[in-house]
């Protein structure tokens, strides 16, 4: 029988653990850290744009995008401390991959490899990293995170946090940046 969240919050509420992170090359902060308490499960909040309602990603206006097509649009958060952050979504409403129909999430496959070479053409740009969370709001996005070369600390699961750490991007580079991208996108990625 799986856990349920109850289970998994007494199974765990006074034995948290603080992971060796501390020791990880990614890690951007010193000293030492502990655990929050664990929160009893509660009631989930909802999320900008539930059940397509009032969603922020549906009334954007394609002006509020560097890079738009007839199925997808392309936004740039920042400047943030990376010198490139920017989020696919679909211009339809869709919630998860799995929502999607076959035709449409096997374009996202194909947008994915596009939009990563696209950031991949901004120089100086040594990976890039996708995530897709939907946490805060209900509309599909995936994030891609250019990670400099050379900086191996901002690498892996750490590159969103060292994105808030570091100072941001100047305007002009920033800018820059994003035309690169939106370049590459009108050029087919």
């Amino acid at each position: 029988m799986p856990e349920n969240a109850q289970d998994l919050y007494q199974r765990s509420v006074n034995a948290l653990r603080t992971p060796p992170v501390a020791d990880w090359d990614t890690w951007p902060f010193d000293d030492n850290i502990r655990p929050r308490t664990l929160e009893e499960p509660a009631a989930e909040p909802p999320r900008d744009g539930e059940g397509g309602v009032e969603c922020d990603g549906c009334t954007k206006p394609d002006a509020d995008y560097f890079w738009t097509d007839d199925r997808w649009r392309l936004i740039a958060f920042g400047p943030s401390g990376l010198p490139v952050v920017v989020v696919l979504e679909p211009r339809a409403h869709y919630d998860t991959p799995s929502e999607l129909p076959d035709e449409l999430a096997r374009e996202m496959g194909v947008m994915l490899g596009r939009v990563e070479r696209a950031v991949m053409t901004v120089d100086g740009i040594e990976r890039v990293h996708i995530s897709r969370y939907g946490e805060g709001a209900a509309h599909l996005h995936w994030w891609f995170m250019g990670r400099p070369t050379g900086l191996r600390q901002l690498a892996s699961s750490f590159a969103g946090i060292w994105d808030d750490v570091l100072p941001p991007t100047p305007d002009d580079v920033w800018r820059d940046n994003i035309a690169q991208v939106a370049a590459a996108m009108r050029a087919g990625g």
